[in-house]
């Protein structure tokens, strides 16, 4: 029998879910929808994003109602499911070749010269790679070095299905290759005469890399960068997790976590997450101007602020002036410099015959 108590209860949870029925159902429905497919640990940005986005576009266009759904994963599983047909009207993936992917696959997808259609080479914001520890970094790692030592327990994604990943990696490998030449200058690399020193540098770098992803495969090696945080944060898994800065910073500063700290290596990578409207999708839907307008307003003072406050590094530089207590200066490296275009690195690092499955089955 119920007491009064217990009856008061239900009926307060079921006008809760009246109310809720009757606000969804009455309020104003989406004239148009488009699908933003991301990678994995965007998910908290592009929550607030899409809610500003959308009032912005009602406001700019006498109150049209329009809506936004968002998809996350490894960035490479992300851009395989657009190419094999999820409707993506805007792509946010983590590197230009898992969205050169979508290129490849789907005829006209994407404009010839896609990375020049928006500011920045088509990236809003960028990252790095860092690592997060445990609190007191018991197992002193302060460099990439420390990450091949066998008693160090290493938790990174897996380079098959993850951006992030793929950027663990060829950071990693951009260190070990200026340890031997003591630069990374690509007007050196490409010097001829440099030739022989670079090549050993490569081959050095492929034992070091190799070392590292053992450690990790002998650890944890999950599909995903926000799972690779969660085994590491939540699980308690490893001694130190390769991490996206954004979601290094996030995990510190969201009071959740007292137990784990950011140790910044000497050297690390300029992460470039890439960003473009697929035309197959926006065409048959009719949702170009939209989907044109989502990603244009990545760019504007308000939501470069907001990238910020997500913990990712603005394209718009001189707005982190003031940041740097949040915003570690470091030495960077561009992809570019070291590694030429995404197509011959992921044919040579990470195709099904690549040197990272050489390294794995070795």
């Amino acid at each position: 029998m119920k007491t009064n108590f217990q009856f008061s209860q239900t009926l307060t949870l079921i006008g809760l879910v009246f109310m809720l029925l009757f606000m969804y159902g009455c309020g104003p429905k989406a004239e148009r929808e488009i699908m933003n497919v991301s990678y994995d640990p965007t998910r908290e940005f592009y929550e607030a994003y899409n809610e500003k986005f959308i009032e912005h576009w009602a406001a700019e266009h006498d109150g049209e109602v329009i809506a936004v759904d968002s998809a996350h994963g490894g960035s490479g599983s992300q851009a395989k499911k657009v190419a094999d047909g999820l409707q993506a009207d805007v792509v946010t993936l983590a590197l230009g070749y898992d969205v050169e992917l979508i290129g490849d696959k789907i005829p006209g997808a994407l404009k010839e010269n896609w990375t020049q259609e928006f500011a920045n080479n088509s990236c809003p914001y960028v990252s790095t790679i860092v690592f997060l520890v445990r609190k007191g970094n018991p197992k002193n790692i302060q460099d990439w070095s420390d990450l091949a030592k066998e008693d160090v327990a290493v938790v990174t994604p897996n380079p098959r299905t993850s951006g992030g990943a793929r950027w663990n990696y060829l950071a990693a490998w951009g260190w070990q290759m200026k340890q031997d030449l003591g630069t990374l200058d690509p007007v050196f690399l490409k010097d001829p005469a440099n030739a022989e020193k670079a090549a050993q540098a490569q081959k050095n770098a492929f034992e070091f890399v190799k070392k590292v992803h053992l450690n990790a495969k002998n650890t944890a090696m999950p599909e995903g960068a926000r799972a690779a945080t969660n085994i590491f944060v939540r699980d308690g898994v490893g001694d130190v997790l390769l991490a996206w800065e954004n979601e290094a910073l996030m995990a510190v500063h969201d009071g959740k976590n007292p137990d784990i700290e950011i140790v910044y290596p000497t050297l690390s990578i300029v992460a470039e997450p890439s960003v473009a409207v697929i035309n197959t999708t926006v065409d048959a839907k009719g949702t170009r101007d939209v989907a044109e307008e989502y990603l244009k307003f990545m760019y504007t003072p308000e939501i470069q602020q907001l990238i910020m406050e997500h913990y990712y590094r603005p394209c718009q530089s001189e707005l982190m002036e003031g940041k740097k207590e949040l915003f570690k200066e470091l030495e960077l490296f561009l992809f570019s410099d070291v590694f030429g275009t995404w197509k011959s690195v992921q044919e040579e690092h990470f195709s099904n015959a690549g040197l990272f499955e050489q390294m794995m089955t070795e």
